[in-house]
């Protein structure tokens, strides 16, 4: 019987849906983060890069999670998702983070350039990437989210 005959398909894969869920609680969690800072709501946070938690970290960690709870952690494919998510977190805190403040820098050129007069170019984004900490947090919780799913079901 196939997947999709049996009723369940994709949604009987923890490995592809946890991860996905995991990203979205994440996001939940750094939109509530940003209303109890600023008491405002502000719906352009769920998709913004940056900031605290990592969402990227958390997915990519509940998907090295899954894998290692289901295939084992002696697999190969645990082996690439452990790489993978140390690539996309050491993006995320080191190369993203880098294009940020040289975003920052390169907008205040601008600003002091162009003091008093129009500036027809778009500002750069200076949230790129996250902070060491923000990387660990999202780690963390997709661990733990993945985990605790897959340990209780």
């Amino acid at each position: 019987m196939s997947a999709i005959a049996s009723g369940l398909g994709v949604w009987s894969n923890h490995v592809l849906w946890l991860p996905v869920v995991s990203a979205i609680i994440v996001q939940w969690i750094k939109f509530a983060l940003f209303w109890i800072r600023r008491r405002r709501v502000d719906f352009r946070v769920f998709v913004q890069p940056g900031g605290m938690p990592s969402s990227h970290s958390a997915m990519v960690t509940a998907l090295a999670t899954a894998i290692g709870m289901q295939e084992g952690v002696n697999s190969s494919l645990f082996a690439l998702a452990c790489i993978m998510a140390g690539i996309v977190m050491y993006d995320a805190a080191g190369v993203r983070r880098a294009a940020g403040r040289q975003a920052r820098v390169l907008n205040r050129i601008l600003e002091d350039l162009y003091r008093g007069q129009p500036v027809a170019e778009e500002r750069l984004r200076e949230l790129l990437g996250h902070t060491p900490v923000e990387v660990i947090i999202g780690a963390m919780l997709g661990f733990l989210i993945t985990w605790g799913w897959l340990r209780w079901m």
